[in-house]
């Protein structure tokens, strides 16, 4: 890209610098194939996959891995593969719902908390406090059996529970940024509050909010994974990991191959999350990046 170009747009050229890092770190690298590879397989899904998840086929029920049904079939003779597939698409889409969700809205009750300080930042905080004093898949699993059991249900449930961690991190950050001599030079020029959050604390705030997400999203499909294992998530016949896991557990003993790929998809989609994560912060890190 032209130099003049990015120049003018220290933005662009510093996303280019942590792209350019990021290329170089084995960790960020192999985190990234593996999300890219599960993306890639989820959201082509529907050309990739060779049956239909759903379709019932009770003459080849439970059959083990072979040419014909690579992962096996299920106990209503569904191929696991395309379930697998399928199911890649489901649990990405919750990671990434949830993960928005929670990091816009604790992102910004964290910076208007450390901004304005006072007794609307001890607020917050309390009731920041008190829900992460639950563990975060009791409280998940007490939320969606309250609204009831669904896939939007789980969704909502889990990201309520991820918004203070968010929350906490841009909080330390604002604390930080509002001393600087540009937010002083702000307010006084007249800006209002929500004008100095939006424009000046939230921007100098986002690598600690990309790596937070980052890490997140890992927890998260666990969280979810875990919901639809016990019945509170994605509902019968969606091809969900957790849902699958949790029916393949009765047959384990003989048919391995049902709850074994599910759990290997779940296995390696958190890995990658956590790896790129790790790598993300030490790039995004100035003290570590010197």
């Amino acid at each position: 890209m032209d130099a003049a170009f990015t120049s003018r747009h220290p933005r662009l050229r510093e996303l280019l610098l942590t792209l350019k890092i990021l290329s170089r770190n084995p960790s960020a690298v192999a985190g990234a194939l593996i999300i890219g590879i599960m993306a890639f397989m989820g959201f082509s899904a529907d050309l990739l996959a060779p049956f239909d998840p759903i379709r019932i086929n009770l003459s080849e029920r439970l059959n083990p891995p072979g040419w014909g049904h690579l992962f096996g079939t299920d106990e209503m003779g569904r191929d696991i593969l395309s379930r697998v597939m399928h199911g890649a698409r489901i649990s990405l889409r919750i990671g990434f719902m949830v993960v928005a969700a929670a990091g816009m809205t604790g992102s910004f009750i964290g910076a208007a908390a450390g901004f304005l300080g006072g007794r609307i930042d001890n607020l917050i905080m309390r009731v920041m406090d008190v829900v992460l004093s639950f563990p975060p898949l009791v409280l998940a699993m007490a939320l969606a059996a309250a609204m009831g059991p669904s896939l939007n249900n789980a969704i909502m449930a889990v990201a309520f529970v991820m918004v203070p961690k968010f929350a906490r991190i841009v909080r330390g950050e604002a604390l930080a940024v509002k001393e600087m001599p540009y937010i002083a030079a702000a307010r006084v020029s007249g800006a209002k509050n929500f004008w100095i959050i939006f424009n000046h604390i939230l921007p100098n705030c986002m690598n600690s909010v990309v790596v937070l997400a980052t890490l997140t999203l890992g927890e998260t499909i666990l969280i979810a994974a875990s919901l639809s294992f016990i019945g509170l998530g994605a509902q019968p016949p969606a091809p969900e990991w957790g849902a699958m896991i949790s029916v393949g557990r009765k047959f384990v003993m003989d048919q391995w191959w049902y709850a074994t790929f599910p759990g290997l998809f779940i296995l390696f989609t958190v890995i990658g999350f956590n790896i790129l994560g790790d790598a993300l912060r030490d790039v995004l890190d100035p003290r570590i990046r010197r």
